[in-house]
């Protein structure tokens, strides 16, 4: 019979990526206005609460939190299963809520994007690109802040 191929690849060996904006310590944002972004599954309840506290870390670090979106996934988008997942493995958010959030940043004249969850290189450059403007997380500007408090999982898939 066939033999299936794909087992006689071996995994490619990547060197690991690492951003030129990024250093190792935290990002600088003072006085840079920002956008805050949170993605909630429906089961959360207290979003709000770790939304607030996020503008209060970020303006702690000297940034201008000029807006806030808020993206949620509801049971009906997907199932009960898939609650904890993005909407997209690429951007994390829905199409809408990627353009919502350009269009804020265009009105408001924000300098940068700032995730609640951690996001992959990928997610980083693709939404950088839709944006057009840096995009980061919250455990990049203060890692040692976002414990358990903030923190949410991450946007990998």
């Amino acid at each position: 019979m066939h033999r299936n191929r794909r087992r006689e690849r071996r995994p490619t060996r990547r060197a690991p990526v690492v951003r030129a904006e990024q250093s190792a310590a935290a990002v600088e944002i003072a006085g840079a206005g920002v956008v805050v972004v949170g993605y909630f599954s429906a089961k959360q309840k207290d979003f709000g609460a770790l939304m607030d506290a996020a503008a209060v870390l970020l303006a702690a670090r000297g940034a201008r939190v000029l807006a806030r979106v808020v993206q949620r996934r509801g049971v009906s988008n997907g199932g009960a299963k898939k609650m904890h997942l993005p909407y997209s493995s690429r951007t994390v958010l829905s199409r809408g809520k990627v353009r919502e959030v350009a269009a804020t940043c265009e009105e408001t004249g924000a300098d940068a994007v700032v995730f609640l969850i951690d996001l992959t290189e990928r997610q980083h450059r693709l939404l950088a690109e839709d944006f057009g403007r840096p995009v980061w997380s919250l455990t990049e500007i203060c890692p040692a802040d976002t414990g358990s408090s903030i923190g949410q999982g991450d946007g990998r898939v």
